[in-house]
């Protein structure tokens, strides 16, 4: 099959499950250019017009991140229609890869779990959208976490990415990381300093530079772990976006919650009520290298 004619081919699966899914939801194109704008995607009717007549394909950041509204607009599955796209001739800005925190230590103990695992550092896989789902228990500790996450290939072809658990400053056992889609656990490693660990996630078929999977993998914790009372995602690239979801049990409910955001130049800290509310989401776009997290307290001294 020639490039142009495969370029063809899933450019008509992308506009037809594209036109699919805009029917499902009984809207109209000028409707859904509306509500892409009311959440600040500038993309024009015209190109909508071209996406789903097939006409054009979305490329670049600003209409990757278009189409992964639409997903959540049309109540689709994170990557349905990004999936369908295919490969495409540009990966878009890429930005620097760096290590998202200004920690030279925990670097260097990053870097050995890379060699251990037999990855290159640093990886050259990119977040291109990352949803974290974290569920607190009823004392209050972290019980789960599952991710999702949609990920590029930006130089060559690929067949493994590492994933990993950081607890900086605090040494802990290893945690129970499972593969859930996408591939499957091929290799384990913990530092001897405690304070990383992980897991070497085999693709279930290599992944050639610009192209996209969807991988997703969960996290448990052994009955030694030590309570954890925060949670986060670090990229150490710019991803499109980054969700970090964190659920409360009904009966644990914080009283104050700190957002913290780290990058390599530093550190910053918000610390506000929760306002009643279970879960708290933090949304970036265009976000990295850097982590974004969450730690929760209680004014009743658990």
């Amino acid at each position: 099959m020639s490039f142009e004619r495969s370029i063809r081919r899933t450019s008509d699966e992308f506009s037809s499950a594209l036109r699919d899914a805009i029917n499902a939801r009984g809207l109209s194109l000028a409707r859904l250019h509306e509500m892409l704008r009311a959440r600040g995607n500038g993309v024009s009717m015209a190109t909508l017009s071209y996406w789903r007549s097939g006409r054009r394909r979305p490329e670049g950041v600003q209409s990757l991140a278009a189409i992964t509204e639409i997903e959540r607009l049309l109540h689709l599955a994170p990557g349905e229609l990004t999936v369908r796209l295919g490969t495409t001739n540009r990966t878009g800005p890429i930005g620097p890869n760096q290590f998202p925190m200004n920690e030279q230590e925990l670097e260097r103990a990053v870097r050995d779990a890379f060699t251990a695992l037999g990855a290159a550092y640093p990886d050259t896989a990119r977040e291109l959208t990352t949803h974290s789902v974290t569920d607190v228990d009823a004392a209050g500790n972290v019980a789960h976490c599952e991710t999702r996450s949609i990920v590029q290939s930006t130089v060559g072809t690929i067949t493994s990415i590492p994933f990993l658990e950081l607890t900086p400053g605090e040494r802990t056992p290893a945690p129970i990381i499972t593969a859930i889609a996408g591939g499957r656990i091929a290799a384990r490693y913990s530092h001897p300093n405690g304070e990383v660990h992980g897991v070497l996630f085999e693709l279930d078929a290599p992944l050639a530079a610009p192209d996209t999977t969807i991988v997703e993998w969960a996290v448990d914790y052994p009955p030694d772990y030590p309570p954890q009372r925060e949670t986060g995602h670090a990229v150490a690239m710019k991803c499109r976006e980054l969700l970090v979801w964190t659920r409360f049990h009904p009966d644990a409910i914080p009283d104050h919650v700190t957002e913290r955001v780290d990058n390599p130049q530093g550190t910053t800290t918000t610390t506000t009520e929760i306002g009643g509310r279970t879960a708290v989401a933090q949304i970036r776009r265009g976000f990295g290298p850097g982590a974004l997290g969450l730690s929760w307290a209680y004014d009743d001294g658990r």
